[in-house]
């Protein structure tokens, strides 16, 4: 087995080298990450740069190893996963020093009793982490957990979600052959039993993409040892159509969230807001809407159809009018007409394009709205840019996305996590990449005093009043009197 060798700066091309003649300590599992955490920053993006460069050069395999079962087009992956990646890749290489170096706090803020202290902020990695990625997004979201995790010093287990096996190891197989030893980067299988053992065998901390029920699973069995965890879960998305809103505009975005990778992406659609809509407008939104849905099919397993046709039936029978065309062997999207919050398919995450339509009275209707769903992962708002802004503000989502919807989310500076239901936590981003790491605090204490140790008495007790006074007291005569109380008590105490 090989370990992995801290090379001097400017001996090796990527900053390491893997020496295969040397065999590893099985006391120490750990050795590799612990000497790939010591590299500089600068040493570890190389190899992560070197890989992106071979990934952008994969861009066929990639597409050919997606899974048949996303319905997707070669197309749909390079632009949904390999793009938004290596444009992640290209963020860390260009930030991710800035991001993790040492935040030396400085005598501003500082205390006065605290003078002679010294103290900085170190972000360090937590060791080994678990990736444990989704089916329908098998790259993106996992890849760019990964990029963060080996960028801030960890070893990374990744384990795939359903038919997402190839492509984990497609990138597997670029991150090794532009230098990553295979230590700091290990795919599992794609079984939920692949997750339970690496959770048993030891690891720092869990990255999890998945639904909202899977998540609370995965809790359970991390609470028995204590293991942190960021879920990014379920969504049941609201669109938030105000009056000053294009119609055309809002139909295109809601065809495209429900055609986008087949309807099967946790901030699609599943609502649309209607602020003080007339009857008109809506009769002329659910035209539009028909119109362009005629010719969209796509395939959903047995059991999201039956899901589906179960929630569908049940808002029928609650009064509602479902619009759409017949299913065959595929299923046509659906548009449910008199919607109302009440019904389960409005709080449901479902990945199927059906869509609820839902008239409210106003902002605080439509804040209301927004907070009877248990889900809190995006939200869009269409209209005027101010009036939007303003409502933007006050929803209760990790994103609001302002006259657009999905898209802008994939901008690798934009941290990505939902409210309630839909998770905790960030990836992504700045935050993303922090979450790759545990604060450390290094306070120095200069100077030889050490008073702070010696027993209190009552002359501490007034230097320490004094102090309070001085600092915190609401008038200047009350500071001043603390200020004369703390020099009479420092006084007393270099008499001893």
């Amino acid at each position: 087995m090989s370990t992995v060798a801290v090379a001097k700066a400017g001996s090796s091309r990527h900053g390491i080298e893997v020496d295969n003649n040397v065999e590893s300590s099985k006391s120490l599992p750990s050795e590799p990450q612990a000497r790939w955490a010591e590299l500089t920053i600068g040493q570890r993006l190389t190899v992560l740069k070197a890989a992106r460069h071979r990934m952008a050069a994969m861009t066929e395999e990639f597409a050919a190893a997606i899974s048949l079962e996303l319905g997707r087009t070669p197309a749909d992956t390079l632009a949904a996963e390999v793009l938004p990646l290596l444009a992640a890749g290209r963020f860390l290489e260009q930030q991710a020093e800035k991001i993790l170096r040492p935040r030396r706090l400085g005598i501003k803020g500082r205390p006065a009793w605290l003078i002679g202290v010294d103290t900085e902020i170190h972000r360090v990695p937590y060791g080994r982490v678990l990736v444990i990625g989704p089916a329908n997004y098998p790259l993106l979201l996992p890849g760019v957990q990964t990029l963060q995790g080996l960028a801030a010093g960890n070893a990374v287990i990744w384990k795939p979600g359903l038919h997402g096996r190839p492509i984990a190891e497609l990138f597997a197989d670029a991150m090794h052959a532009s230098g990553l030893p295979t230590e700091l980067l290990r795919i599992t299988d794609e079984s939920v039993e692949a997750a339970e053992c690496e959770i048993a065998r030891g690891v720092a901390k869990v990255f999890f993409t998945g639904s909202a029920n899977s998540g609370r699973l995965l809790m359970k069995r991390l609470a028995d040892t204590l293991t942190p965890c960021v879920a990014e879960l379920s969504g049941c998305d609201a669109v938030i159509v105000l009056p000053s809103a294009r119609l055309e505009r809002v139909v295109q975005a809601l065809v495209f969230g429900m055609r986008f990778n087949e309807s099967a992406t946790c901030m699609a659609p599943k609502r649309v807001l209607l602020v003080d809509a007339t009857e008109d407008r809506r009769r002329e939104f659910a035209a539009m809407f028909q119109d362009q849905l005629r010719h969209i099919e796509v395939k959903l397993s047995q059991s999201v159809k039956s899901q589906v046709d179960d929630l569908l039936e049940e808002a029928r029978s609650a009064g509602a009018t479902i619009l759409g065309g017949p299913d065959n062997q595929l299923f046509r999207p659906k548009l449910i007409m008199n919607g109302s919050m009440d019904m389960r398919i409005a709080q449901a995450d479902v990945f199927a394009p059906v869509l609820i339509m839902i008239d409210v009275e106003g902002e605080k209707g439509a804040i209301a709205a927004q907070e009877a769903c248990p889900f809190g992962l995006t939200s869009s708002v269409f209209g005027e840019e101010r009036a939007a802004r303003r409502l933007a503000s006050k929803l209760d989502t990790g994103t609001v996305i302002v006259n657009d919807l999905i898209v802008p989310t994939a901008d690798p500076r934009v941290p990505f996590g939902g409210r309630r239901l839909s998770g905790f936590g960030v990836t992504r981003g700045s935050e993303g990449l922090l979450e790759m790491t545990a604060a450390k605090t290094v306070a120095v204490r200069r100077g030889r005093s050490i008073r702070h140790y010696e027993p209190t008495g009552v002359a501490h007790q007034k230097l320490f009043r004094g102090f309070i006074l001085a600092s915190h007291a609401a008038t200047w005569r009350e500071r001043w009197q603390g200020v004369r109380e703390a020099i009479a008590a420092s006084r007393e105490l270099r008499k001893r």
